[in-house]
């Protein structure tokens, strides 16, 4: 099966701090795939450079086109779509008017209301709360606009950084019902979560990353059965 995306020996550096070395990883049509690893290891920095958000060297392809000197908003038109560590939402603008902005780039603007609608459906406490400012929402709901505003980009590849950073454990569980559940949309999935459990549970594929480099990859339920990462990151069972 033809990647949607594929990093091939992908470095990024700070300065002289190299932070990732070497990276190969891909996800194929329809995949949920997911880099777990510690804090410091370099996978925001990873999803920032795919997304064209930092300089890094090596091959990126997206659906077979070579990412180089693409910039971001490019990315976002050919499908690639990035939901932070920190939402980053307007905190100053309602519900929305954050969803609005997530269609900037699209070209058929006359359905993006519907599109709204089918957000509200996916999460109808946005609906509820469409007038209210984001700043004011809870951090459950404050995901749920995040991931709302990146679908509204009618992305074929959502890159997901630490989506269940700060909530609730009910809420996470939600959470992650709902990034399964958008594989019915067709739409592929690369998931960094340092709840290393939950994103092996809801992953097909899994990586490591230790310290800038892949330690490690496999089906998601193999890793999740290594007695090594059960130690490491799973907390024993």
């Amino acid at each position: 099966m033809n990647a949607m995306l594929s990093l091939e020996n992908v470095s990024v550096s700070y300065g002289h701090i190299e932070a990732v070395r070497d990276v190969s990883l891909s996800v194929a049509p329809g995949q949920i795939v997911t880099i777990i690893g510690p804090n410091g290891a370099g996978k925001t920095t990873l999803m920032m450079a795919a997304m064209g958000l930092l300089p890094s060297s090596g091959t990126m392809r997206f659906e077979g086109v070579d990412l180089e000197g693409v910039e971001v908003e490019r990315r976002v038109e050919m499908g690639m779509c990035l939901v932070p560590e920190r939402r980053e939402l307007f905190h100053d603008m309602s519900v929305g008017d954050n969803l609005l902005l997530g269609a900037f780039s699209r070209r058929d603007r006359g359905s993006v209301q519907d599109d709204i609608e089918d957000v509200f459906q996916r999460f109808p406490r946005l609906r509820e709360r469409r007038r209210q400012a984001a700043g004011t929402l809870s951090g459950g709901e404050r995901q749920m606009l995040a991931l709302g505003r990146a679908l509204m980009a009618k992305p074929r590849l959502l890159i997901l950084d630490e989506p269940s950073l700060g909530l609730a454990p009910l809420i996470v569980r939600e959470i992650f019902r709902i990034i399964a559940s958008l594989r019915s949309l067709g739409i592929s999935i690369l998931l960094v979560e340092q709840n290393a459990r939950a994103a092996l549970e809801t992953a097909d594929i899994g990586y490591v990353l230790e310290t800038g480099q892949i330690s490690q990859s496999g089906a998601s339920a193999d890793l999740a059965d290594d007695p090594g990462l059960i130690a490491a990151y799973l907390g024993g069972r």
